[in-house]
């Protein structure tokens, strides 16, 4: 049966689409039409009968609001939202064409019927108005109330648009004196028992609209406070169309130069209602919300700021216009910078509620590092990305660190990636998870990314160095041990054997010395060669543990050497600045290793014929640069034993080693070490 009431019901609901499409181009067709006509009309009217203001956003929503409208029935028939678009679109041009036909009747002589004509022209009005500014938003972005409770506020805006209604159907004919156009306009309803209440019932039935108007853009933020991302997202395009729209109207109320703002802002609410109904990504709508709610209070309060030192400094200082007015703007500006940070906040508190708030996460992680290592630095960072972000999962990957990576929550296969950047260094990467049940991921985003990817740079820079450090501590054992296991070797196998043989020679050139002079001349002449080879053996332990050049040249003369003996392919210029005579051994071991290497290395890989060394002492640093014109380092380049020896060194020592250069501009090897007035304190 139920296979058969949907076959059966098929064609109906076919014909019920294709019925409600035709209804709704009608009316999206109808509309523009009216609308042109009521221009073509406004520009006929003779110049004594023309009034001064033709276009208002009514004029912007015939042409808007139906075609929308029509778009969205296509899609979905039964949305009610599209159905008010388009009832109010065509009421708006009933509305406007009428007005129009009424001067131009009146201009004609016909009075009467242009007083009938008011008419259509107040009841389009009315029904354009509470269609569009009052149950539009309400119902938005789902075609349903929020709740119950804003009935009232659906009530009031009827019975406000009705009074103001009653207002202009039955108020007596305006009398000839002061009247703008040649002839009076009569006023057929007119009830002349309600004369003495109808300025009341107006001004009660504008409080009541403007009111009612408020409601419903509030109704928007309401909803937007207690929904999920994405319905979120979806609500913040009408919230920001109707916002924007009831500010400028009241604006315009004040000051009309803002009448034309409120009317291209009337012709964009129809497409932020089809984006929101739609549910199309809406390209970040929370920054759009926040910096128009930032701009128009600053517009409002320092507009009142200026007005109000303006018009105080005109009563102190009256007749000195200038003055005043240099005064009211020296308030102003002085009030909007503060004032603005504190709008942005409390939009933001508005919007995102307090762990959403860029300084307080910035201050919990701010006293999450500063309590804990590195490691446990960075699971805090995490941590509160994560709540900042409100997404389901964060991860940070350190390069080189350890632990290499941390994660909290889930951050799934379609993560969004953000480097970490630590003063031009990539040190690892952040990744980003979907959006979580609690806010809608936006721009808001990318502020809370810019406050804290800062944090999570260093944290990560720190754990990759206490790796490192811990790497360099581990390698300075191991090469102290394995220097330790050579020294004994060397002693023991080579110089402890060679000793032990001459020993046992010179007791046989005792034994034979008497009995045989010549075999215990032989003997001494093998020892006395025996001696030769341990000298050369003493000689290279010591040329290991310390280049004999540095003591028999200097740290100066010893470079010079190296540089003298470089490839003969590569001419080496080397600059000596300052004192090097009394520099720590250590140091001078470390800068002439450096250079050692960074030699060998230009020798061996840069293809350079000219090389460079240059060597500075300064006030507390001794600085150094070895640079060639060769073919660079190439685009993929990583570190080998050579570089990376030459920045532990540096390291050592408390200094830094920066290795950099462009393919096919030469290589650049940057050196910097403290200098302390007291010696090292090596540790064996």
């Amino acid at each position: 049966m139920a296979e058969l009431a949907d076959t059966t019901d098929g064609p109906g609901r076919a014909r019920r689409m294709s019925g409600a499409a035709v209804v709704a181009a009608v009316m999206a067709v109808a509309s523009p039409v009216l609308g042109l006509a009521t221009i073509l009309v406004w520009l006929g009217l003779p110049a004594e009968w023309a009034p001064t203001k033709t276009v208002s956003p009514q004029s912007a929503v015939v042409f808007t609001f139906p075609a929308v409208g029509a778009f969205l029935i296509y899609h979905r028939p039964r949305l009610n939202m599209a159905w008010l678009m388009c009832a109010g679109g065509l009421a708006a041009g009933i509305s406007d064409v009428s007005s129009a036909l009424m001067f131009r009747a009146a201009a004609g002589g016909e009075l009467a019927l242009a007083g009938w004509l008011r008419v259509p022209t107040q009841l389009g009005w009315a029904v354009c108005g509470l269609a569009l500014t009052m149950v539009l938003p309400l119902y938005s972005p789902d075609g349903r109330l929020p709740s119950p409770r804003w009935r009232p506020a659906l009530w009031l805006g009827c019975l406000s648009i009705t009074a103001a209604t009653v207002h202009n159907l039955f108020r007596m004919t305006p009398p000839r004196e002061g009247y703008p156009y040649p002839e009076v306009i009569p006023s057929p309803l007119g009830i002349p028992a309600l004369a003495p209440y109808m300025e009341s019932v107006n001004v009660v039935g504008w409080a009541g609209i403007y009111t009612a108007m408020a409601l419903s853009a509030l109704s928007l933020l309401t909803r937007m406070r207690r929904a999920d991302p994405a319905t979120r997202r979806q609500i913040g395009w009408p919230l920001f169309a109707f916002a924007g729209y009831i500010v400028f109207l009241v604006l315009a109320a004040i000051w009309p130069v803002f009448m034309w703002p409120a009317i291209v802002w009337a012709a964009a609410i129809p497409f932020a209602v089809a984006f929101s109904v739609m549910r199309y990504r809406l390209y970040g709508i929370d920054t759009v919300v926040s910096r128009a709610l930032v701009a128009a209070g600053l517009v409002i309060v320092v507009s009142a700021v200026y007005f109000g030192a303006g018009a105080l400094s005109g009563l102190v200082v009256s007749g000195y216009d200038q003055v005043a007015g240099i005064t009211a703007a020296l308030f102003a500006g002085a009030f909007f910078q503060p004032l603005r940070r504190a709008l942005q906040r409390v939009v933001d508190l508005l919007l995102y509620g307090a762990v959403g708030d860029p300084g307080v996460l910035a201050g919990r992680l701010t006293q999450a590092v500063r309590r804990g290592d590195p490691a446990e630095a960075l699971t805090s960072v995490v941590s509160v990305l994560r709540d900042g972000l409100a997404v389901e999962g964060v991860a940070v990957e350190v390069a080189d660190g350890e632990p290499r990576y941390v994660e909290s929550g889930r951050v799934g296969p379609a993560a969004r990636e953000v480097p970490l950047v630590w003063h031009g260094t990539r040190v690892g990467r952040l990744l980003v998870g979907p959006p979580g049940p609690r806010r809608f991921p936006a721009a808001h985003n990318e502020r809370v990314l810019a406050t804290l990817t800062p944090y999570a740079a260093d944290v990560a820079h720190a754990v990759r160095m206490a790796a490192d450090l811990q790497r360099s501590r581990e390698r300075i054992l191991t090469a102290r041990e394995e220097e330790r296991r050579r020294l004994r070797r060397d002693l023991h196998d080579g110089l402890g054997q060679t000793l032990s043989a001459m020993a046992m020679t010179i007791n046989m050139a005792r034994l034979s010395l008497k009995s045989s002079p010549e075999a215990a001349d032989e003997l001494l002449r093998e020892l006395h060669t025996g001696m030769g080879a341990v000298t050369s053996d003493i000689r290279e332990l010591v040329y290991g543990l310390r280049p004999p050049a540095l003591d028999d040249l200097g740290l100066a003369g010893a470079i010079r050497d190296l540089a003298g003996r470089s490839s003969s392919g590569v001419e080496a210029e080397v600059e000596i600045g300052g004192d090097l005579s009394d520099l720590p051994a250590a140091v001078e071991v470390a800068v002439y290793r450096i250079v050692q290497e960074a030699l060998t290395n230009i020798r061996r890989h840069a293809g350079a014929s000219r090389a460079m060394i240059a060597v500075h002492r300064e006030e507390g640093v001794l600085r150094m640069l070895i640079g060639d014109d060769g073919r660079g380092l190439p685009e993929s380049h990583r570190a080998g034993v050579g570089l990376g020896s030459m920045r532990e060194r540096a390291a050592e020592l408390g200094g830094i080693c920066v290795v950099t250069g462009e393919p096919g501009a030469g290589t650049r090897v940057e050196v910097a070490l403290p200098l302390t007035s007291t010696p090292p304190v090596i540790i064996r």
